[in-house]
């Protein structure tokens, strides 16, 4: 499996970005595709994830209303829609996929980082004035 993250950059607070991460090499459906952020000094954080199958989305509370995933079954492609930037939101942010399972052992939420196999490489989010 092969995870590709692309489209961050520099936008100012109440701007927006949009995060895609190109997927390949799965089998099948059943996975999960995860966002997660890190920022200087700070812990590795969940996002977003999405299960590829059937569509189920979670989100943390920092962001829920402010982002939206999605995934393109098409183009093999999960987006993360950000709107309604703030400046704590700037971190570099990785997509990860792991098996689906995970998303409903964990009760419908997204699977803590450890439980994903896979990660693509970061992409640098800032948010600044």
């Amino acid at each position: 499996v092969q995870l590709q993250a692309s489209g961050g950059g520099l936008a100012q607070p109440g701007g927006s970005l949009r995060l895609s991460c190109a997927a390949s090499g799965f089998t099948g459906d059943n996975y999960v595709i995860g966002w997660f952020r890190q920022a200087p000094r700070k812990e590795r954080e969940s996002v977003s994830c999405i299960v590829v199958r059937d569509g189920n989305v979670d989100y943390a509370d920092s962001v829920a209303g402010r982002f939206t995933i999605s995934v393109d079954n098409a183009k093999s492609t999960v987006s993360l829609q950000m709107s309604r930037l703030k400046p704590e939101d700037t971190a570099v942010y990785y997509c990860a996929s792991g098996y689906a399972y995970f998303f409903e052992k964990y009760g419908g939420h997204c699977p803590p980082s450890h439980s994903f196999d896979d990660w693509g490489q970061g992409t640098q989010v800032t948010v600044s004035s």
